[in-house]
């Protein structure tokens, strides 16, 4: 009998091994190393691509900033991994299928970065990388009790709530990333949580990535900290945000992913509660959910006279403890759930009130009935931009159209030249030509004519398409040269 070689005596399934504090303050300093010198690399060698251009609306950089930030993040925590992998920090086969999709959530935004994708596009994107994982055996499939035994398996219900958890917490981050320093820095807080939740259920393997891409984060903030030299992109916030979504997943034994999943949802509650003012104020205005605007917590902040550090301090600081508040229920077993979740919806309360999501408590119904009859006003411009938009077809030169588009903007208090209590807005074209509309002065907020006015820039391109000029009456103006062709108002 053939006694069996001393490698063979060890063979079975991968088992992760302790890892010494020395080589995981190595992975996260050369995670932050490796992405500060690409950062940096970026700065000084990045050409004309992927630059986020000022808009003069929501983008009030003075100059075209890159937003390929995501590329040395991911980079830094690749090698980190592939290091991690090699000596024996991270299992090949129990990684691999988080690190093909975290990739491939990558890759969708950072092809956005360089060349617009649309909403449905990275969102079908989304959706099957997040199939993709799930296909592999990443999954939601039980639920334990965070307050004692027991569990309940999800069945059917697996495969939706996997695909909320994947997909949603991307684009939660991407939401918030209108503020330089604010999802990186929220990143960051985030892996440093998962971090721990890797040493207190005993996986090492969850702290060396969480390290690596806290490490990451650190690095890249160095450049984008307030003001930001460079920005995260697309691709950097879904990499962070699929990246907190998946490895949570793994913070817990199979089958009991609770604890982990409601460490994360308290965590990201600034984002969380962002999210949910974003879509019931943009629900309430009847304008669609990925509608982009100015008036998200940050922007709040900044209106309310605070600095762009003393508001990023101030955000960080509610996330340090929100997260605290997330990890005192897993080390509790959910003792402190109830109180948890009283701050989270008093958090609400006082946010809504202090920020001016709400005026006045008492006043709030008065408030209501205000921003439903702005909606109404909208809908009538929206209408009327599709009139517009349908005549275009219709008229067979650009004097008759340009009759129809003067009546149009009569019958929505507009004109195309200045007159006694006017302001004007800018109009840009889809081939970089700018014309100037004139609404009537009133205490309407200014992100309420954008979104008005906006409506005519639909037909007005097609006039462009059709006939290759404007109506003659309106004013035109050169084209901005820090704002590209393909860029619309």
């Amino acid at each position: 009998m053939i006694d069996p070689a001393p490698e063979d005596i060890y063979m079975g399934p991968w088992a992760p091994r302790n890892v010494p504090w020395v080589e995981m303050a190595c992975y996260f300093g050369g995670a932050m190393l490796v992405a500060a010198l690409g950062t940096w690399w970026i700065l000084k060698r990045g050409g004309r691509i992927g630059l986020d251009e000022p808009d003069t609306r929501r983008k009030l950089h003075e100059k075209a900033i890159p937003r390929l930030g995501g590329a040395p993040i991911f980079l830094a925590v690749g090698l980190a991994s592939l290091v991690a992998g090699y000596i024996g920090g991270l299992g090949w086969t129990r990684w691999l299928p988080v690190a093909i999709c975290n990739a491939l959530m990558f890759s969708v935004g950072f092809v956005d970065d360089l060349k617009p994708l649309g909403a449905k596009v990275k969102l079908v994107g989304q959706i099957g990388t997040a199939l993709i994982l799930y296909a592999l055996g990443i999954s939601i499939d039980m639920l334990s009790n965070p307050f004692g035994e027991g569990s309940v398996a999800l069945g059917w219900w697996s495969l939706p709530l996997t695909l909320i958890w994947l997909v949603s917490i991307p684009n939660i981050v991407n939401l918030i990333d209108g503020m330089d320093g604010l999802a990186g820095g929220f990143g960051l807080f985030l892996c440093l949580t998962l971090a721990f939740l890797g040493y207190y259920g005993s996986q090492p393997d969850v702290m060396v990535v969480s390290l690596a891409m806290a490490g990451a984060l650190a690095g890249f903030l160095i450049f984008n900290l307030p003001p930001a030299k460079i920005f995260l992109g697309d691709g950097g916030a879904y990499f962070i945000g699929f990246f907190i979504a998946s490895v949570s997943l793994f913070t817990a034994n199979k089958g009991s992913v609770i604890g982990a999943l409601l460490v994360i949802i308290i965590a990201l509650g600034v984002p969380i509660l962002d999210t949910l003012f974003a879509i019931i104020r943009r629900g309430i205005r009847g304008v669609s959910i990925f509608n982009a605007d100015a008036e998200h917590i940050h922007h709040r902040l900044i209106l309310l006279g605070y600095s762009k550090g003393r508001a990023l301090a101030a955000m960080y600081s509610v996330c340090l403890a929100l997260s605290l508040v997330g990890l005192s229920i897993l080390v509790t077993k959910g003792i402190a759930l109830p109180v948890a979740g009283s701050f989270l919806f008093l958090l609400a309360l006082a946010a809504a009130r202090y920020l001016g999501y709400v005026r006045s408590w008492s006043n709030f119904r008065t408030q209501i009935s205000e921003t439903m009859e702005r909606r109404r006003q909208r809908e009538f411009f929206r209408a009327y931009g599709r009139v517009l938009d349908f005549e275009v077809e219709r008229c067979e030169n650009l004097e008759s159209f340009a009759t129809l588009f003067h009546h149009g903007l009569e019958r929505m208090g507009l004109s195309m030249r200045a007159r006694a209590r006017s302001s004007p807005e800018i109009l840009t074209l889809g081939e970089g030509q700018q014309c100037t509309i004139y609404h009537p002065q009133d205490d309407a907020d200014p992100s309420e004519w954008h979104l008005r006015l906006d409506v005519l820039v639909p037909a007005l391109d097609r006039c462009l398409d059709k006939w290759r000029a404007l109506p003659p009456c309106i004013e035109q103006e050169s084209p901005s040269p820090s704002i590209p062709p393909s860029a619309t108002a």
